[in-house]
């Protein structure tokens, strides 16, 4: 099992991968593979989206429990795993803050970097960004997983379209109605951002 603190340095070609995931649909050692693989990367994703160490271990581990359980059933589709775990952990973490909704507070938003700024102006941040976080997982699952990348990983088009089995052009267009999603959910309108 991973320790945080571990960074795995090894790439799987995709022609590795598609043997290793097979290998996996019965083999816990095959599994253990992808596990050592892509571990940091959904920590990673999970922590980026939760901003709280113990919440992004919790998805983490619930990403790869959920994924192991679901291994003899996985049917490969074309694309990349990764984008198979990116999609359980997005669920994973719109999950998390259906449950965990309430208990945002104050102390959260006090956190952030600079302490000189009034208290006032951080708690209304964190709360627009828990809004818009919010917006985000109540899209349809293709925008959302494309929105995640790219805000919480800062990930370019190419990477997402990797990740996720499609042409930079349709992860533009899924980010481009993902964020017409947004703005609707978040009542924005675009001649009020153009106003700003």
């Amino acid at each position: 099992m991973h320790t945080l603190g571990e960074g795995v340095a090894m790439t799987l070609s995709r022609a590795h991968e598609d043997e290793v995931v097979e290998r996996a649909r019965t083999d816990a050692d095959a599994f253990g593979e992808l596990y050592d693989h892509y571990f940091g990367q959904i920590y990673r994703f999970a922590y980026s989206r939760l901003h709280d160490q113990d919440a992004a271990e919790e998805v983490t581990q619930e990403v790869f429990m959920k994924a192991l359980r679901a291994m003899p059933r996985y049917r490969p589709s074309g694309h990349p795993f990764s984008a198979w775990l990116y999609q359980i952990t997005s669920n994973a973490i719109a999950d998390h803050y259906r449950q965990h909704r309430a208990t945002s507070s104050l102390d959260a938003a006090v956190e952030v970097v600079d302490p000189a700024r009034p208290v006032a102006e951080r708690v209304v941040e964190s709360a627009e960004a828990q809004r818009v976080w919010a917006a985000i997982d109540s899209l349809p699952e293709q925008q959302r997983t494309a929105m995640t990348l790219k805000l919480g990983e800062d990930l370019k088009l190419a990477q997402i379209g990797a990740i996720m089995g499609k042409s930079e052009g349709a992860v533009k267009l899924l980010i481009h109605r993902g964020m017409i999603g947004v703005r609707q959910r978040l009542g924005v309108t675009v001649a009020a951002e153009e106003a700003t």
